[in-house]
């Protein structure tokens, strides 16, 4: 039996290094607090949300690493609105992705992870903090019935 969660609105905030190995660690950490609040583990909106936060994350150690500085994990799960936002921030600025993603070429072997974003999620984009940027993303719950 799923026990019945309080409150209709919970988060999660996680700093992680900017090393390859967090993109890993932040969707496992996604994973599990996603099945805590009761989004099972085998269920399209987990899947989809840990691999936005993979990609996210792998993007922020990536393209947004500045030396010395972690990375911030927020998930947001909203059932009045039916989503769960992911928030990946990094301290880095000026390299902020493009919106909508631009296809790589043919052969490139890199440039694909917006596209997948774009697809596994209803909205997407990137705003200013005072340090850094944050590039969010909404993955759809199905509606309560």
């Amino acid at each position: 039996m799923n026990s019945e969660i309080s409150t209709r609105t919970c988060v999660f905030v996680r700093m992680l290094p900017a090393t390859r190995a967090a993109a890993g660690m932040a969707r496992r950490l996604t994973l599990g607090q996603l099945a805590a609040w009761d989004v099972p583990h085998d269920s399209e909106p987990a899947d989809a949300a840990a691999s936005v936060v993979a990609e996210l994350a792998a993007n922020a150690v990536t393209h947004g690493r500045v030396a010395g500085r972690d990375f911030e994990l927020r998930l947001t799960l909203d059932r009045d609105a039916a989503v769960i936002r992911v928030e990946v921030s990094d301290a880095r600025a000026e390299r902020r992705p493009a919106t909508p993603p631009v296809p790589p070429d043919g052969d490139a072997e890199s440039g694909r992870g917006l596209l997948l974003v774009q697809a596994l999620t209803r909205a997407w984009g990137v705003s200013s903090r005072d340090v850094g940027k944050t590039v969010w993303a909404e993955v759809a719950l199905p509606e309560a019935r």
